[in-house]
């Protein structure tokens, strides 16, 4: 594979230092590495592969004459609605893991596995990575929906607080010792929020209406009905969803299994009698999405129920970036 000019922009963040050990797990074509962040943490040192490097301030003219033909971002959306146009300018292509540009309809909204051809479709120079929660759900709704169309989707998600990031988790381990950091609304040590990101005008946060608005423009398919309830749970590491979905037509069981399990990076754990289902402690520091509690619904005639379960940091942020990134390169479209 082509050795590239990366750089990683908000790479002492909880998900930069993830892209950092991604792409050294993984032995990305490097050919020279830019970090940048804050001036609250510009000078600071950082090791990726056997080399220091020394991250710097972001700025307008970071990317200027460096030659620098992919940038991975993870910095908040204010800055990636900043930068992220700089950087395209100066002739990287962005793949970005804010919320800012996922729904820009020149922007495309990429999972590996399920809609690599998007990538192409960048007007912008900008890939945008989705939703942490809706990535998971991706590559098991790909596989059933080719099979079977899906005509109704109901997302319950038990979020960790590493999807809150550094001051989450900080949160929950004050909070379980009996002092709680007050980051959250109400303490989260033993307790569920149903509650992640802002409250919208129709009741639904944020959070259930990326799920809602991504999931129909990643599988191309406006005519999905979607709801979802999100929910952050005293999990440090590692999303869970039950997906309830509803097809257009009949399936067996046995089937949709196999289906499932012939997914890319999908691994089925699903045997009830052995006790085995996916947990997210389990499973943390995993690139792949696992699934178990397959089984039907039997309140509607063609429906089935699915438990779901991925690393959020990893296969919901720095791994599928990574991903992006490499299908960029074997597309030689860097």
């Amino acid at each position: 594979m082509k050795k590239v000019n990366l750089a990683v922009v908000g790479a002492t963040g909880m998900v930069g230092r993830t892209f950092l050990k991604v792409l050294e797990e993984r032995e990305f074509p490097i050919n020279d590495l830019y970090l940048f962040s804050s001036s609250k943490s510009a000078g600071k040192k950082v090791t990726f592969a056997g080399k220091e490097y020394t991250v710097e301030e972001l700025t307008e003219d970071s990317f200027t004459g460096r030659n620098i033909d992919i940038a991975l971002f993870s910095a908040g959306g204010s800055t990636s609605g900043k930068f992220a146009p700089i950087a395209a300018a100066n002739g990287a292509l962005v793949v970005d893991n804010s919320s800012f540009w996922r729904m820009d309809p020149e922007v495309p909204l990429v999972v590996p596995e399920v809609n690599p051809e998007a990538i192409k479709e960048h007007k912008k120079g900008i890939i945008a990575n989705p939703n942490c929660s809706t990535i998971q759900a991706m590559l098991p709704l790909k596989a059933l929906h080719d099979k079977y169309t899906i005509k109704r989707v109901v997302y319950s998600t038990y979020q960790a607080v590493s999807g809150s990031g550094v001051k989450g988790v900080e949160d929950l381990e004050e909070g379980s010792k009996g002092n709680p950091t007050g980051f959250y609304p109400h303490p989260i040590a033993f307790n569920c929020l149903p509650h992640i990101d802002s409250f919208l005008d129709n009741g639904y946060t944020k959070e259930e209406m990326k799920m809602v608005n991504e999931t129909r423009k990643i599988l191309c398919d406006d005519s999905i009905r979607i709801t979802a309830t999100t929910v952050r749970v005293p999990v440090k590491n590692g999303h869970s969803e039950s997906i309830n979905l509803e097809f257009e037509k009949d399936f067996d069981l046995d089937e949709l299994v196999a289906t499932l399990a012939a997914m890319e990076n999908v691994v089925v754990v699903d045997n009830p009698a052995e006790n085995l289902y996916p947990t997210a402690a389990e499973f943390s520091d995993r690139d792949e999405v696992f699934v178990g509690r397959i089984r039907r619904d039997f309140s509607v005639d063609s429906g089935v129920n699915l438990w779901v379960v991925a690393d959020n940091i990893r296969k919901g942020a720095a791994t599928n970036a990574v991903q992006i990134a490499e299908k960029a390169i074997e597309m030689e479209l860097v």
